[in-house]
């Protein structure tokens, strides 16, 4: 690490010191080192081939029109069973612990902040760990949509017969209100703003960081974001190294 990021790493550090209303804004970067892939990396999601563009099966359009190619594409590229939480899950949990981290407001699906410890998490795209039947909304972990790909035409269907849908937010579904409204609430209170793992492309939940109004607010993504000029400090560095330098 060159001399000009370690200077950054000491001002992260004092920033951290002294913050008492830490919120945290994370996307897909948070998961890629627990080997869930992002969507928009070179290597992520959106660059492997498919029957047909992830943005269209992911839409609700498509989940009511083609149902079990939707379900093939879920469960082969959606659900990680295996993923655990990494360090970043871990430090932000710490941080919770300690009292500094009021909240962490997440556009992954994954649950792998609440497997950490977190408990102040807002899921702005719902979870796969969450399940619902479409007839009589009783819930399913993700375990029956994983199964259900050996059940007759591998469509996940509740013990009344009913299709269960993820309580995930798909392209042409809204955010859901209480998440949103208690997402924006932390972010507009929060006296430092860390936005982590995620390109800011995302609409409208890339947006909710405008709610911010302080004067600390900090970047780590590897790549460009359209906030860095707006941003106090900025690491294009691993968020997981940035992170576990702080002293907790």
């Amino acid at each position: 690490m060159n001399e000009e990021s370690k200077e950054k790493l000491k001002l992260l550090q004092k920033i951290y010191d002294e913050s008492s209303n830490i919120v945290f804004f994370g996307g897909a970067g948070v998961s890629t080192e627990s080997g869930i892939p992002d969507f928009r990396s070179i290597d992520g999601l959106y660059y492997q081939q498919w029957k047909y563009p992830p943005e269209t099966i992911l839409s609700h359009s498509f989940f009511e029109e083609d149902v079990q190619e939707f379900y093939r594409f879920y469960r082969k590229k959606m659900i990680y069973p295996e993923a655990k939480p990494n360090i970043t899950h871990k430090i932000l949990s710490q941080m919770e612990a300690k009292g500094k981290l009021k909240a962490i407001v997440t556009q992954n699906i994954d649950g792998l902040h609440q497997k950490a410890g977190s408990k102040n998490v807002f899921e702005l795209h719902g979870s796969v760990l969450r399940n619902y039947c479409t007839k009589c909304h009783k819930f399913y972990s993700e375990k029956k949509i994983i199964e259900s790909e050996n059940e007759q035409n591998g469509l996940p269907l509740c013990d009344c017969g009913g299709l269960i849908k993820p309580d995930v937010v798909l392209y042409e579904e809204g955010l859901d209100d209480f998440v949103v409204e208690s997402a924006i609430k932390a972010i507009s209170k929060a006296d430092v703003l860390i936005i982590g793992g995620t390109s800011l492309v995302v609409y409208p939940a890339a947006s909710f960081i405008d709610y911010y109004h302080g004067n600390k607010l900090v970047l780590i993504n590897k790549s460009e974001t359209m906030a860095d000029s707006r941003a106090n400090l900025v690491f294009h560095e691993s968020l997981g190294e940035v992170l576990s330098s702080l002293q907790i």
